[in-house]
């Protein structure tokens, strides 16, 4: 949705990075092309001017870091105020102290309320809660049953007692639905209003007696992101007819230009609560200004891809799957691959997991990923036998042509796949052994330290290792412990060279070690 404002803004500040200093001359310029750049994405103008001219009175005032180039000195600014008028601070739901809490949702037809709520039913479910949908929207065709079968995926309660397709009283239905939740222990309630295409003075009645009668903790406006300054004025018209507590944005996955999303928020005075960004339950979070602000600037938001890893990963397989990658554990094979790359896809698209990557913006390859190849990938993965994807060094040709056959392509690609998989755990490993002690490089076989063992008295060698020597004197005293096992000691020459038997370099690298072998000793 911000591609094209990211674009501008990103050109805007490039221009910037070859300057020492900034002049007036380049703060208006600067604040020109913003503007242009806010107005493109279709911002509210009043927000636009109050937007630049903060950006103006604090480049040329003595805020400016000498720490920092121009470049840095004018993102930091933006930056700063895309988060105020974004809401400034992450704004988080308020409950009852006594539940059930009520949640009632409000907003235009098609604004995505009903699918709303089966979302903010099942993050709530996550959360612990045990929520109830009510269906209050009794206007729409089919709405109720589109509720019912949204409180079943989202593993939500549903109260819905009128049929609908303009059947019924919603006023009557939604007040009777906190005794219900209170007999039925529900502790959330989420009340889906009807709406229409416009702003009318029936739909403003129902919004004003349902709120009347079930005096809701917080009143949402569910409003569609693509929309552009409609969503302002049907906002303002909401919060003067009923009032709103916070504001939902919906279908951030759109191509619009965003700038309901960058004015809403300023212009009514009520922050952004919750953003849905898809077409799936889990396509919904918690709004964050900072975290929106930083995409907007093209500087990633890994808070957001840190906490959906979290969720979608399992970290018992992942910790052994870095085992086997690293020399330990077994052999990493294509069956632990497919595992972690099913695990990642569970996180949403890959262009949008990688978009989230500071600097991805910038990167066009991100934007063309091809969810398919990535299926084709996991055909051909599929196609082999147990054996075949534990160790890809028994796939001759005849087997690679089998696979090339069940998987629907062709032999280079089954060869391709499987190179590229070779490459990639070699250099994984290579990494393990030289770095040991690195974290996330997993446990690797430590190499012994350069150092020289000390003498003792008579000449005879002493262990530099305090745990050894420690062996060694009780040894001495106690015969039966001649041989002892010690964890901690260091590893003979016999047992380095068998773990360094079948371990390879990267050429370079090799290479190097050879010539300084090959020198004066």
């Amino acid at each position: 949705m911000f591609d094209t404002l990211q674009d501008r803004l990103a050109a805007t500040f490039k221009s910037l990075r070859s300057k020492g200093r900034l002049t007036d001359a380049d703060i208006d310029a600067t604040a020109r092309e913003i503007r242009i750049a806010l107005l493109e994405a279709d911002v509210n103008l009043s927000v636009v001017k109050e937007f630049v001219s903060r950006i103006k009175e604090r480049a040329s005032g003595a805020e400016l870091s000498r720490a920092l180039n121009p470049s840095q000195q004018i993102i930091k600014i933006v930056n700063d105020e895309l988060v105020s008028i974004l809401g400034g601070e992450t704004r988080l739901l308020r409950y009852a102290k006594q539940p059930p809490t009520i949640i009632m949702l409000a907003g235009l037809q098609g604004a995505g309320k009903t699918t709303l709520a089966g979302k903010l039913g099942a993050w709530l479910k996550e959360q612990g809660h045990s929520p109830l949908l009510v269906a209050a929207d009794l206007q729409r065709p089919q709405a109720v049953e589109q509720l019912r079968v949204m409180a079943e995926r989202a593993k939500a309660g549903i109260y819905a007692p009128q049929p609908g397709n303009g059947v019924g009283d919603p006023i009557q239905v939604a007040q009777n639905s906190i005794d219900y939740a209170k007999h039925h222990l529900f502790d959330v309630v989420i009340i889906d209003t009807a709406g229409r295409l416009g702003v009318d003075t029936e739909m403003m009645r129902q919004a004003q007696m349902i709120k009347a009668l079930t005096k809701p903790d917080e009143t949402l406006f569910v409003v569609d992101a693509m929309i552009g300054q409609d969503a302002v004025n049907t906002a303002l018209a909401f919060e003067q007819g009923v009032g709103i507590d916070g504001v939902v944005l919906t279908k951030l996955d759109g191509d619009a230009r965003g700038g309901a999303a960058l004015s809403i928020a300023r212009v009514i005075g009520k922050p952004i609560m919750f953003a849905s960004n898809g077409e799936k339950l889990t396509d919904f979070d918690i709004f964050h200004p900072d975290r929106m602000a930083s995409r907007i600037l093209g500087m990633g938001d890994m808070l957001t891809l840190i906490e959906q890893a979290e969720k979608a990963f399992d970290a018992e397989e992942s910790a052994k799957a870095a085992e086997k990658l690293m020399g330990g554990g077994g052999q990493f094979g294509l069956d632990d691959f497919l595992a972690q790359m099913q695990q990642i896809r569970k996180m949403g698209p890959l262009s949008k997991v990688f978009g989230m990557l500071p600097g991805a913006s910038n990167m066009k390859a991100i934007s063309e990923i091809d969810e398919k190849q990535v299926d084709r990938v996991e055909a051909i993965i599929r196609s082999m036998t147990p054996a075949e994807r534990a160790d890809v060094g028994i796939l001759n040709g005849s087997r690679r042509a089998r696979i090339a056959r069940g998987a629907g392509v062709e032999v280079r690609d089954v060869n391709e796949l499987v190179n590229r998989f070779v490459e990639a755990r070699k250099m994984m490993q290579s990494m393990g052994q030289m770095m040991p002690g690195m974290p996330g490089m997993g446990g690797g076989r430590r190499q012994p330290p350069r150092q020289q063992a000390k003498k003792g008295k008579g000449g005879k060698k002493v262990s530099g290792n305090p745990a050894k020597r420690a062996a060694e004197a009780k040894a001495k005293a106690d015969p039966a412990l001649r041989a002892p096992s010690v964890p901690e000691a260091l590893p003979t020459q016999a047992e380095t060279q068998a773990a360094m038997k079948d371990f390879s370099l990267p050429p370079e690298l090799q290479q190097m070690l050879n010539q300084q072998n090959k020198g004066p000793r």
